[in-house]
């Protein structure tokens, strides 16, 4: 696959921190991408390989589900490349001494979390291409609202 440049868009917006706090400033933001699904993902792998499309696919969605069985058995899963797999969860903040720890009550949202390999997230010998933003499509007044020329009745 060849490499071709990454798009972006110069954009104003107001500064909101340090030195540029209430300054227009411009910022470069990547744009024109596109998704690749994961079937046709695992039919690209399949081409440089000798199975299939769905074969990778299997095996990809086995993977993940012996991970996440780890995760849920509390270990941290060292998946390769991509990073380490790990359990998190947040706990709400209980006064000691006022009320008991109950852990069904203040441990909440428990999830697998992901801690990118930095080497492999870091994007190597990459080129940049400027293109010119299209312009937005003016919203359509909607017809409820208080808008000039309309009472909103």
């Amino acid at each position: 696959m060849a490499n071709k440049p990454l798009a972006y868009t110069l954009n104003e917006r107001k500064g909101t921190l340090g030195k540029y706090a209430g300054k227009i400033v411009i910022q470069a933001r990547p744009t024109g991408r596109q998704r690749i699904d994961h079937r046709n993902f695992c039919e690209e792998v399949a081409r440089a390989t000798t199975f299939t499309g769905a074969e990778v696919e299997a095996v990809l969605r086995l993977a993940a589900e012996i991970a996440k069985k780890h995760v849920e058995n509390g270990d941290i899963v060292d998946f390769g490349d991509l990073g380490t797999l790990s359990p998190s969860f947040q706990s709400k903040l209980v006064e000691k001494g006022k009320e008991e720890f109950i852990v069904n009550k203040h441990i909440t949202k428990p999830k697998v979390l992901l801690r990118p390999n930095a080497r492999y997230f870091r994007l190597e010998g990459v080129s940049y291409e400027r293109i010119e933003m299209k312009p937005k499509k003016p919203a359509k007044p909607n017809p409820g609202s208080d808008t000039p020329g309309n009472s909103g009745l």
